[in-house]
């Protein structure tokens, strides 16, 4: 039960329209704010940003 209120599952949608998205697990004790990374977007082929959607 603790692992899932330590590190819950979060969507990362990508900020370039696609509608594609990763699904990973973040730690809410270190990053409390929403997630940004920059990955690889195959239907727009580049990378691109990708925010975490809740």
């Amino acid at each position: 039960m603790a692992r899932t209120e330590l590190r819950p599952v979060v969507k990362l949608r990508s900020t370039a329209g696609t509608g594609y998205t990763y699904v990973t697990r973040k730690n809410r004790r270190n990053d409390p704010d929403r997630m940004v990374l920059r990955k690889y977007d195959p239907l727009a082929r580049r990378h691109v940003e990708f925010r975490e959607d809740r």
